[in-house]
C-alpha cells in the first residue's frame, strides 16, 4: 500500500481569527523576530501553501499568532494506492476532490 501525503495551510485563517486581514501586516512582525521577507514573499506565504518553510519562519509565525505548528499545518492523505489482494478483494483509493465538468447532452 502506498500513501501520498499532503497538507493544508491555515495561515490565512489564523490571521483572520486574530484580526489581521492584510498580508503586509506580517512583514514588520516577522522582522521583529529576525525573519526578513519581502512583501511579495509574505504574500505568497499567506496565499499559497509553501513547498519549503524554514523552522525560523515557522517559529516566528507561531509566536505572532500564538499557535502551535499543527494549527498552521494540517497533514492529510492525498491519495492511496491499493493493490488487488489474492482473494479478489480490492479497496477503493482515496483521491482528492477535483473539478467536475457537467456537460449538456447533444441536442437531437
Amino acid at each position: 500500500m502506498t500513501r501520498k501525503m499532503g497538507y493544508r495551510w491555515h495561515l490565512r485563517q489564523l490571521m483572520a481569527a486574530r484580526g489581521m486581514f492584510q498580508t503586509s501586516d506580517l512583514v514588520p512582525l516577522l522582522a521583529e523576530r529576525g525573519v526578513i521577507l519581502s512583501r511579495e514573499q509574505v504574500f505568497r506565504l499567506v496565499t499559497q501553501p509553501p513547498q519549503r518553510l524554514s523552522i525560523d519562519t515557522l517559529a516566528a509565525l507561531c509566536d505572532i499568532l500564538d499557535c502551535q505548528p499543527n494549527d498552521l499545518i494540517e497533514v492529510t492523505v492525498v491519495a492511496e494506492q491499493i493493490r488487488k489482494a489474492a482473494g479478489g478483494t480490492t479497496r477503493v483509493s482515496a483521491l482528492p476532490a477535483g473539478r467536475t465538468a457537467i456537460r449538456r447532452p447533444p441536442s437531437s
